[in-house]
């Protein structure tokens, strides 16, 4: 009875490296970041959304980016500490 074969791990090999590469890039600085693409009128209520479920004033909330994309989308990205203190 034979062994069987070990799958190919490039696949799994080039996703470590991404996710190490993504990871370097990201500044340490404390906050937990979330990148959304949505229609205007679900980019609000994303927004409103983070802003009552993590109050800006207990986990430093703030809308750190955002862009106008082709189609009416928008692109944004949202920091807050990952606990209120």
């Amino acid at each position: 009875m034979r062994t069987p074969a070990r799958p190919p791990l490039d696949g799994l090999k080039k996703r470590l490296d991404q996710s190490r590469t993504e990871r370097a890039r990201m500044p340490r600085d404390g906050f937990l970041r979330e990148t959304f693409v949505l229609p205007r009128s679900d980019a609000r209520l994303k927004a409103k959304e983070w802003f009552e479920r993590f109050p800006k004033q207990a986990y430093w909330t703030e809308i750190e980016s955002w862009f106008e994309r082709p189609g009416d989308l928008i692109e944004f990205t949202i920091r807050r500490l990952p606990a209120a203190d």
